[in-house]
């Protein structure tokens, strides 16, 4: 099994599913990290991550606190229940361009992940509300990425994939070579900033 915390570079990629949002986690060379899958028809939203599909041992799961909850609040957590971090979408700040903030076990900040470019995420928005376009702007060529930081410091990376007919990006936490951020914490927001907004 690989461990998410002594690696930099991830590929998270959409699998094709007429039901639920499904993701193959792999290191940039195939390697197999996770396979996830968002939970059907739940009272609240919820993904649940295991080594390999039809593998049934869970690593990580991301739940909603509540069902309706503008905040959209997240629990992160390990296979023995222990928290391993908070997510929480930034109501005001998204208005403009999705903004989510994650936070220690105990609530406490510790990095802001934030679309890229607002112009861009104004575009994208705009687009939505076209008439005949709105329902198909997901595949239009249009960026969908995300910058990690920590205060002023970039620490992550998170970019769509050009051209793709399915949803891949590509992560790159190597302007975080202390390892700061726990990888699986930052695993589970790259995967819920596609499942989770109806990406």
């Amino acid at each position: 099994m690989i461990e998410p915390n002594q690696h930099d570079a991830f590929v998270v990629k959409q699998k094709f599913s007429l039901v639920v949002n499904e993701y193959d986690i792999e290191l940039p060379e195939g390697d197999q990290v996770a396979f996830v899958r968002q939970k059907p028809f739940a009272f609240k939203e919820e993904l649940r991550f295991t080594p390999d599909r039809g593998i049934d041992r869970t690593l990580l799961t991301m739940k909603a606190r509540s069902r309706f909850d503008p905040t959209a609040t997240y629990d992160v957590k390990g296979p023995d229940g222990a928290t391993v971090g908070i997510v929480r979408k930034a109501f005001g700040a998204s208005l403009l361009r999705s903004t989510w903030v994650l936070e220690s076990p105990e609530g406490t900040e510790i990095a802001t992940a934030r679309e890229r470019k607002l112009w861009v995420a104004l575009v994208r928005r705009a687009v939505g509300f076209v008439p005949y376009i709105g329902s198909v702007a997901d595949w239009l060529p249009i960026p969908y990425d995300f910058v990690f930081f920590k205060g002023e410091q970039e620490l992550a990376h998170f970019r769509r994939r050009r051209g793709s007919l399915r949803d891949t990006y590509d992560l790159d936490l190597s302007q975080d070579p202390g390892r700061t951020l726990d990888r699986r914490l930052v695993l589970a927001v790259a995967v819920g900033l596609d499942a989770l907004q109806a990406r």
